[in-house]
């Protein structure tokens, strides 16, 4: 594999040279964008609001700069990120094979908004996209292209006149360096912001099973994606690694020019995510979720949960929350518009959730500008209430754990399946119950992470190592409590199967050796304490019931420690057809559906089924009220908001400095699971309830969109608010005296 000195002596070019012929960018070069205020040291915490312009090929000479600098004021956007270069260069570039736009002439597009934002005061980033790339550097380097399992070099999908590119080659690491040198080094830009940097796919080219073979003591590129394959499992990890290299890379090349600047990769997420959440809070100075809208069923909380994934790694670092305009299904049409309450009902769940807005519009040419007023007046009320939205720390005290390496060495290519889907399924019904949580990183259960939290959920987190497992015990050994399902623990941190649950302790069960899969009618009996014939906290709203459905997936267990009852007994699988045969002969089993004890001053909850799974599959409201009775009998105390009223309101509860905010956002609406919305349906009144910390007295309180002044009540220790109706959100900001 070429080395990085080796393609710069080949090609004769060194990262932004001195020789330059073409007139635009030698101005550019000479007097670049005069630094403003924002640029300055740790400038990351200040942007409230981005705008992204994302120019597609013919946008040089054909747009308008001024339209959209005009616009970005209007919105008071603080920054932009700007389309530079990668597959198209929008500059001037002098870097060989860095394919201009051909129709670019003498115009330098990202260097005219450049200077526009800078002097409206705002933090600019440079975007790049380096997946693909023409044919003239294919020629020159064929060994930058992408290849299949097959040997093939890969035609782009979408532009087969493009080539794929291999991102952990000699591309990224040699050539997409000089551009970002060169980027960097004659706009002075705040940062690299890449896109679609990390590759498309497995490639197989010569570098990549090279590399691999190094690494892996001479093994070939897998050909498996089974996460028990040992060979899969080096290579995942080799993947990781030589990205984080890379990443490391850039950054470093950005910084030896600018100190103030870094570089801002397009990546992160949830368990799903590929690549560490905890390595990237630690490389990340601020960071990009990029869920640009809802697709397939998708509620629009999922704004709000991405926030939470990426905070669970970031801290109180600032984290922009992606919107497109444009309707994001798989058929990708870029240049439509989503409906305006769509946009806005987005927008409002993710700042609720500590996101910060960005609006990416694709192609600086808009053909359908509907959505320009919605962003507007979003932005508006956004920078009018900034003072109430600038947040210091969530004071939620609830919190669901995430699992990547769950996802990836026990779900593999189930993991939607398998993992995922038992945290939505918790997600909704914490939504539902209004109760404020945050996300935890399953490589983050050290006290300094959790001990701010009275519960954490453990939905099917069945990949977690000895350490993690010690760590979950010391938790509750310090007074926490959980709330676990199905399979937790039940595996190590690589996905084997133990022998016994690693948390088996606490959960007062050992394996049973047999799970049972796709369990058809089969239920739980709602049992009374034999003791004195009340139910428990579990069942609560449940007493008439006598039974409920049961989940699909079952773990057997055995009891370990004694427990009186369980409030959740098994009606095992009985045939569900012909209907004539439609009966059970095992009314009652002592088999517990459901096991709950109390650990010195902890509480567990220990779910042997994928009661989250199915709830989430199925949506029966049985579960949900389960599963939030869990959560609370486990919490044992009263939550620092409480929202009562009719309807579905996701709610979270911000410190500022010298203020606390509780948001509501009116799900209230027949396209919540599913968009996009037609029309915001007005909520319901709501009641809030605030819990006062310690040493502190309410001075003022106020909302951040109901022009009227509320109705308040200080007593015992918390402030109540009258929430009239609301259409999208609302906020309530309590300012301490």
């Amino acid at each position: 594999m070429n080395t990085r000195r080796d393609f710069l002596r080949q090609s004769g070019a060194v990262a932004g040279v001195s020789v330059i012929a073409d007139a635009a960018f030698a101005q550019a070069v000479r007097h670049p964008a005069a630094p403003t205020a924002a640029q300055t040291k740790d400038w990351y915490d200040r942007p409230m609001r981005w705008m992204q312009l994302a120019f597609v090929e013919d946008d040089p000479g054909q747009y308008d700069p001024k339209f959209w600098l005009d616009y970005f004021r209007r919105c008071h956007a603080d920054a932009a990120c700007i389309s530079a270069g990668g597959c198209v260069a929008f500059y001037p570039t002098k870097v060989p094979f860095h394919y201009r736009s051909k129709f670019l002439a003498d115009h330098d597009p990202f260097g005219e908004m450049l200077k526009g934002c800078r002097d409206q005061g705002m933090n600019v980033i440079a975007r790049t996209d380096p997946h693909a790339m023409h044919q003239d550097m294919a020629d020159a380097h064929p060994e930058w292209i992408a290849v299949q399992a097959d040997g093939a070099p890969r035609r782009h999908w979408a532009d087969p006149t493009l080539w794929v590119t291999c991102a952990l080659g000699g591309y990224n690491f040699n050539f997409m360096t000089d551009v970002t040198i060169e980027i960097v080094k004659n706009y002075k830009v705040d940062g690299i912001f890449s896109n679609r940097w990390s590759g498309s796919g497995m490639c197989y080219c010569r570098s990549c099973q090279a590399l691999f073979r190094d690494y892996s003591g001479g093994h070939d590129l897998p050909r498996t994606t089974n996460p028990l394959d040992p060979v899969r499992r080096q290579y995942v990890l080799w993947r990781e690694n030589r990205l984080f290299d890379l990443w490391r890379l850039w950054d470093t090349e950005i910084r030896k020019i600018n100190p103030d600047a870094a570089f801002l990769a397009n990546s992160g997420g949830g368990a799903l995510s590929d690549l560490d959440m905890v390595s990237i809070g630690n490389l990340a100075p601020t960071l990009f979720a990029d869920r640009q809208a809802r697709h397939g069923v998708m509620p629009p909380w999922s704004n709000g949960k991405n926030a939470k994934e990426y905070a669970a790694t970031l801290g109180n670092k600032a984290i922009a929350g992606i919107t497109s305009v444009g309707v994001e299904e798989a058929y990708r049409w870029k240049d439509s518009v989503q409906s305006g309450d769509e946009i806005r009902l987005w927008l409002a769940d993710g700042v609720a959730h500590n996101l910060r807005p960005w609006v990416v519009k694709f192609n600086a040419k808009p053909i359908d500008k509907r959505w320009l007023p919605v962003v507007e007046k979003f932005y508006g009320w956004h920078y009018r209430s900034q003072k109430y939205l600038r947040n210091e720390k969530s004071l939620a005290e609830v919190a669901i754990v995430y699992s990547q390496q769950t996802a990836a060495y026990y779900g593999g290519d189930q993991a939607t399946a398998k993992v995922e889907n038992h945290a939505l399924g918790y997600y909704q019904a914490l939504v539902e119950a209004r109760v404020p949580f945050d996300m935890v990183h399953d490589q983050l259960l050290d006290a300094e992470h959790v001990d701010r939290y009275r519960v954490l959920i453990l939905p099917n987190i069945a990949a977690l190592s000895d350490r993690q497992c010690q760590k979950l015990v010391d938790y509750v050994a310090r007074g926490g409590s959980l709330v676990a399902t199905h399979e937790t623990s039940l595996y190590d941190e690589w996905g084997q199967r133990r022998k016994d649950f690693g948390l088996a302790g606490l959960f007062g069960v050992s394996y049973d050796g047999k799970v049972d899969a796709q369990v058809h009618n089969s239920y739980l009996n709602i049992e009374k304490d034999p003791r004195d014939g009340s139910y428990h906290a579990l069942v609560r709203g449940l007493e008439n019931a006598t039974r409920i459905i049961n989940g699909v997936n079952w773990v057997h267990v055995k009891p370990t420690t004694a427990q009186r009852y369980s409030p959740l007994t098994l009606v095992p699988q009985y045939p569900d057809l012909p209907m004539e045969e439609v009966y059970t002969t095992s009314v009652h089993t002592d088999t517990p559906g459901v096991f709950v004890r109390e650990s010195g001053e902890g509480r567990v909850v220990y779910f042997p089924f994928d009661i989250d799974r199915t709830f989430w599959e199925v949506l029966s409201n049985d579960h949900g009220t389960v599963m939030n009775n869990a959560v609370a009998w486990a919490f044992n105390g009263s939550q620092p908001l409480t929202v009562t009223g009719r309807g579905m309101v996701d709610v979270s509860l911000w410190a500022q400095k010298g203020s606390v905010t509780a948001h509501l956002v009116n799900l209230t609406n027949p396209m919540t699971m599913k968009g996009p919305v037609r029309e915001l349906v007005l909520s319901p009144p709501q009641k809030i309830r605030v819990r006062i910390p310690k040493g502190k007295s309410v001075k003022d309180v106020k909302f951040l969109v109901n022009p009227t002044l509320p109705k308040s009540t200080v007593a015992n220790g918390v402030v109540e608010v009258d929430v009239p109706p609301f259409e999208l959100n609302e906020a309530v900001a309590i300012d301490w005296a």
